[in-house]
Parts: C-alpha cells; sequence; structure tokens
C-alpha cells in the first residue's frame, strides 16, 4: 500500500486512510478517486487489516469533488466520458460497502458532496461537534441521488430524512446529524481521532467471519423478502458454526473470559 494521493498508516489491524489536501478541504480528484476505488478493493482482501479509519486533515474530511481539477474539466467532455466519471465514482462507494472489513468514518470538519456519500458507505460514523454535512448535489443542479446516496441514507436515516437531506442539500450540524441518526458518535475535535481508534479497535476484536458476513448481509438483505432473509440467514449461520472462531467464542463463555479470536493483532487485544 503505497498510495500517491492520499496518507495510509497500518497498525495492530487498523488501516488508516487520511485525505490529505488541507488547503482544498480535501477536494477530490480524477486521481484519488481511483486510488481510493482501488485501495479498498485491496483492503478487503489483505489479511493484516481488519479494521479501517477512513479521515481528513484540517478543517474538512472531505469537500466532494474539486471545482477546478474535476467539475471544471467536465463541460462538454464526451457523454462516454463523462459516464466514465460518474461510473468511478459509484465504484470506490460500491467497494467500500463490498470491502468486508468495518469502516469507521472520523469526520473531522466540513462533509460534503462526495465527503458525505463516503461517510455515509462506513459502518459507523464519529464526528467531531464542528462537523458539518451536507448532500448538496441538488444545489448544483444535479441529482441526490449520487454515488449511492439515495440507496444508503433511506437506509440509515429512514425515508423522510433522507428525502430532506437529498431534496434540499442544506448542512446539518453535528448534533442534528447525531439526532437522526446519522452519526453513531459526536465528540470533541480533540477526542476524535482516539474515539475512531476505540471503535475500530473495538471491530478488530471481533471475528473476522463474523464481520464479514454481517456486512456482507446487511448489503444484501435490502433487497430480499423476509422468507429469503430467513433463508439465507439460516444457511450463513450454520457456515459461521463450522469455523474456529465459533469455537473460541464458546471457550471464552465457558471459561469466562473475552474471546481471542484468531487472527487478531496482539495490539489491540
Amino acid at each position: 500500500m503505497n498510495p500517491k494521493h492520499f496518507k495510509y498508516a497500518e497498525a495492530d489491524g487498523i488501516a488508516t486512510i487520511r485525505l490529505d489536501r488541507p488547503e482544498r478541504l480535501n477536494a477530490l480528484t480524477f486521481e484519488s478517486y481511483a486510488e481510493l476505488r482501488d485501495t479498498f478493493t485491496a483492503l478487503h482482501s489483505k489479511p493484516s487489516v481488519r479494521a479501517i479509519v477512513l479521515t481528513g486533515t484540517g478543517r474538512a474530511f472531505c469537500s466532494g469533488g474539486d471545482v477546478k481539477d474535476i467539475i471544471g474539466r467536465l463541460f462538454d467532455v464526451p457523454e462516454a466520458d463523462l459516464f466514465a466519471f460518474t461510473r468511478m465514482t459509484c465504484d470506490l462507494i460500491e467497494n467500500m460497502r463490498r470491502c468486508e472489513k468495518p469502516i469507521v468514518a472520523a469526520l473531522n470538519g466540513t462533509t460534503c458532496g462526495a465527503g458525505a456519500v463516503m461517510a455515509a458507505a462506513a459502518d459507523v460514523r464519529v464526528a467531531a461537534d464542528t462537523a458539518k454535512i451536507a448532500y448538496l448535489f441538488t444545489k448544483v443542479g444535479l441529482s441526490g441521488a449520487d454515488m449511492g446516496a439515495a440507496w444508503l441514507l433511506p437506509r440509515i436515516v429512514g425515508l423522510g430524512r433522507a428525502s430532506e437531506l437529498l431534496m434540499l442539500g442544506d448542512f446539518i450540524s453535528a448534533q442534528r446529524a447525531y439526532e437522526i441518526g446519522l452519526y453513531n458518535e459526536v465528540c470533541t475535535p480533540e477526542e476524535l481521532e482516539a474515539r475512531a481508534m476505540e471503535w475500530a479497535r473495538k471491530l478488530c476484536l471481533g471475528p473476522t467471519m463474523g464481520m464479514a458476513i454481517t456486512k456482507r448481509m446487511l448489503n444484501a438483505e435490502a433487497s430480499m423478502t423476509l422468507g429469503e432473509a430467513m433463508q439465507v440467514e439460516g444457511w450463513v449461520q450454520a457456515e459461521c458454526m463450522k469455523h474456529a472462531d465459533y469455537r473460541e467464542g464458546y471457550r471464552a463463555s465457558v471459561e469466562k473470559r473475552a474471546p481471542d479470536f484468531p487472527g487478531v493483532a496482539a495490539g489491540t487485544r
């Protein structure tokens, strides 16, 4: 992992991706979109990584696509090129959801546009109390259904709140985002990194297969009937019961101790 367009660090089973263009509020470029897309694919199969923290540098988490480097360059391009770009942005979000490692978004400041959708694609959102957020696509004449936002948001905050956020495109405060269930936790900016890492450490301690299957089924069951969900959950749970993690969970329960699942980095215990 040697990215050129953001910072990457890895320790004790936790990978940290830090967007690092503070002078541009961590706005994304064509190149950083593509590199993030490919990074989440790589992390999916990287055995040393059990959880991921995604954050930004400076006053913003991510302000979306760069107005100069992306928006200005997309006017009057061939239709095929325009679609190739929008498809790439969707691929980034899809790869975040298909990455079967828990992702914690640590929202350090302004979060809007593509940044807001990346936050929604994470499994847990921890925000500084200064981290306002907006799905501002309609503000610039676009659809609020962008990069999977119309699939993700109703599942997090419900249809009514998602309609409000996607149709109006207004910024809301961190406290409001927490109240409607968009953020899992709000803290001071000084506490943010430690709180995000604590979430990641707790997720690291979980069973690898159990965590992966949980995320996989949260994605898949959105389009299933109740009967289909029961059939699939019965099958995947039986598969998990064959795994070494289940035996360790049983032993830990009998011995009245915390489970020590295989593959957990020593520094996270």
